[in-house]
């Protein structure tokens, strides 16, 4: 199985941004998606530069894949969507109808996970217009996921969101502006503040959510982490890593060392647990969707399903 590193959802700093990658550059990950997948008012990083980042990533061997905006809001995004989807050097990865649209006929793509794939007919039209893998979307329970795995087309592979906060929903608001009482189009950039997003709390005082500018995210971390076996029991191509401000680096070497079976899942979720950014109630992961449950939930690991 391979492992890959999923877009930067996050506002970081230009130069954090290039340091990041270089370390990703020397860790085991196989594939890296780049790009600007949140909100078209970040410009740290322009396609140019991007593009540089994917030259670095591949001279290093790894595959890069340029990402799409998730809400395309104006013509400006529909115009910086097709250049991504024209560029000739590497593949895309489509995150919205209007990108597949782009691609389809022209160039084979990565389905997103926000395209809401959840039945056979679905997946077999994705692969027809070119998608030679496909994202399950996040909230899909493994044994929806099983079902799928014996209907997929030949040659299409299929990417599990294994780890990361987990982008749940998209506005046309900035959350996290409106937290400072500011406008979206004066947001004057607040969520590079949050290099992990912005908490956001019950009344009771209990982490509920995440706030990433437009996007709203879980407060605790999905990690799939000591369901390796699940994985590999329903043939999942691609386990898909979503970077965090600290500590990525060690993150994927878990994973790497699961794949080589040097270490357990237990004990690999025992060593991730620090990891993670801190929760207030004591309970940084989750898995609650892959079980069929609530997301936020923690649920312990069953034996594996197979496809």
């Amino acid at each position: 199985m391979q492992l890959s590193l999923g877009p930067l959802q996050y506002y970081w700093p230009r130069s954090t941004v290039f340091d990041f990658y270089e370390a990703m550059a020397a860790t085991a990950v196989d594939i890296v998606y780049l790009g600007e997948v949140t909100c078209s008012r970040r410009h740290e990083l322009r396609l140019s530069d991007w593009l540089d980042v994917a030259q670095l990533l591949r001279e290093a061997g790894k595959t890069p894949v340029l990402s799409t905006l998730v809400l395309l809001e104006s013509g400006s995004d529909v115009g910086a969507m097709q250049k991504i989807a024209a560029n000739e050097d590497f593949p895309v990865e489509a995150n919205d109808m209007g990108a597949v649209g782009a691609l389809a006929g022209h160039k084979p793509f990565v389905a997103g996970p926000h395209l809401n794939i959840y039945n056979a007919p679905a997946l077999h039209w994705m692969a027809e217009q070119g998608a030679t893998r496909w994202v399950a979307p996040l909230e899909m329970k493994r044994d929806d996921l099983a079902l799928l795995q014996r209907e997929r087309p030949a040659g299409l592979q299929t990417e599990v969101f294994a780890h990361g906060r987990l982008p749940l929903a998209f506005s046309a608001r900035c959350f996290t502006a409106r937290h400072r009482n500011l406008p979206k189009d004066d947001c004057r950039f607040s969520c590079i503040d949050h290099p992990d997003g912005l908490m956001m709390q019950t009344r009771e005082q209990a982490d509920f959510l995440v706030l990433n500018g437009i996007q709203t995210q879980s407060a605790r971390v999905h990690s799939l982490i000591d369901a390796w076996d699940d994985l590999a029991a329903l043939g999942v191509d691609v386990a898909r890593i979503s970077p965090q401000a600290q500590h990525t680096a060690e993150i994927v070497a878990l994973y790497d060392a699961l794949r080589r079976g040097t270490i357990t899942p237990a004990a690999a979720r025992d060593a991730l647990l620090p990891l993670l950014p801190a929760a207030g109630d004591g309970q940084p992961d989750c898995n609650g969707y892959w079980h069929g449950r609530p997301g936020l939930d923690r649920v312990e690991h069953r034996h594996a399903v197979t496809a």
